[in-house]
């Protein structure tokens, strides 16, 4: 059996890039920072490093993570890596892994993104707000109905 998924959560860093294709097919990229922290064996300093992930999301994911996600949002994306090589100007071979997103889960909403996104509406239920999940070919979600 092989299996080829990726789970991540983390904040983006750069405001993602929607773009298409000759086709007119979405296609949208950001990059996503997560970190690892631990306390030195040595030291017992608290240590931290980050690690950025390029994430590409196709069709209507694509559209709703550049309408939804700006530069600091929280998300969780599931996916598949998948590495891709091409040769530069010099002639020399590149390889990029990427994460091809399958699932989007926005995180919460910070108040910029509320009033970006022209809502008024605040959760009753003590400030906790339902989060929607959003899965590639998941034709049952339309945009109308994402809550912010």
């Amino acid at each position: 059996m092989n299996l080829n998924k990726v789970v991540i959560i983390g904040n983006l860093a750069s405001d993602p890039e929607l773009r298409s294709t000759p086709s007119g097919q979405q296609v949208c990229n950001f990059r996503l920072a997560t970190n690892r922290m631990w306390k030195d064996k040595n030291t017992g300093q608290q240590q931290k490093e980050t690690e950025f992930h390029t994430v590409v999301a196709w069709g209507r994911l694509a559209d709703i993570s550049s309408k939804f996600l700006t530069k600091g949002s929280l998300a969780m994306i599931e996916g598949r890596l998948k590495t891709r090589s091409w040769q530069d100007q010099s002639g020399n071979k590149k390889y990029r892994t990427e994460i091809i997103a399958e699932t989007l889960q926005l995180g919460p909403r910070t108040q910029g993104r509320a009033a970006a996104a022209g809502s008024d509406h605040h959760s009753e239920d003590s400030g906790k707000e339902n989060i929607p999940v959003i899965e590639e070919g998941n034709d049952e979600i339309d945009v109308k109905d994402i809550p912010f």
